[in-house]
């Protein structure tokens, strides 16, 4: 099993960057980047990592498991939705994981496309979204307005809206 470290230092090469370039582009010092290459430093932040995948113009699945992970889900304003991608892999959540609402039905892990705007989610953060068309209880949900998915807040069911999927947890870069 290839560590993350030579995932790294892989992905810099074939990005033709040395360390001091990738070290600029995610706010470190190119001895940082040696630490983690060696795995002398052997866990990252999330925002580190985000920032390596956007470096390295990888995904941050790629980063973390290799070429050989499968894609992350995007979320994008017009379809086709998270779990109607050709790609799309739902997760049962493990019953230990905090969810907004109690949810024992398929879900899937999705993050916003780049250059799209589902306030308060922001670019390079990480949903799971339940698929469901009810209302369960407050909280935020994916829904239809104006041929356009948005993501919204709704304290009790709403009576013009087609809702698309539950927003259950929501995580993002510190």
């Amino acid at each position: 099993m290839e560590s993350l470290g030579s995932r790294i230092k892989q992905l810099r090469l074939r990005a033709k960057l040395n360390k001091a370039a990738l070290a600029r582009k995610v706010g470190v010092s190119d001895v940082t980047i040696s630490y983690w290459e060696s795995g002398a430093i052997k866990q990252i932040g999330h925002e580190r990592l985000v920032a390596l995948a956007d470096a390295l113009d990888c995904s941050l699945a790629t980063l973390l498991e290799g070429d050989s992970a499968p894609q992350l889900l995007t979320l994008s304003h017009t379809g086709p939705l998270p779990w109607e991608q050709v790609q799309a892999t739902t997760i049962t959540v493990p019953h230990h994981l905090p969810l907004k609402i109690d949810w024992k039905a398929p879900c899937v892990m999705a993050t916003p496309s780049k250059d799209t705007d589902f306030s308060p989610i922001a670019s390079g953060d990480l949903l799971l979204l339940g698929p469901t068309h009810v209302f369960h209880k407050a909280g935020h949900y994916l829904i239809q307005r104006d041929d356009r998915f948005v993501i919204e807040h709704f304290t009790k069911a709403p009576s013009d809206t087609s809702i698309h999927a539950v927003l259950l947890a929501h995580w993002c870069p510190a």
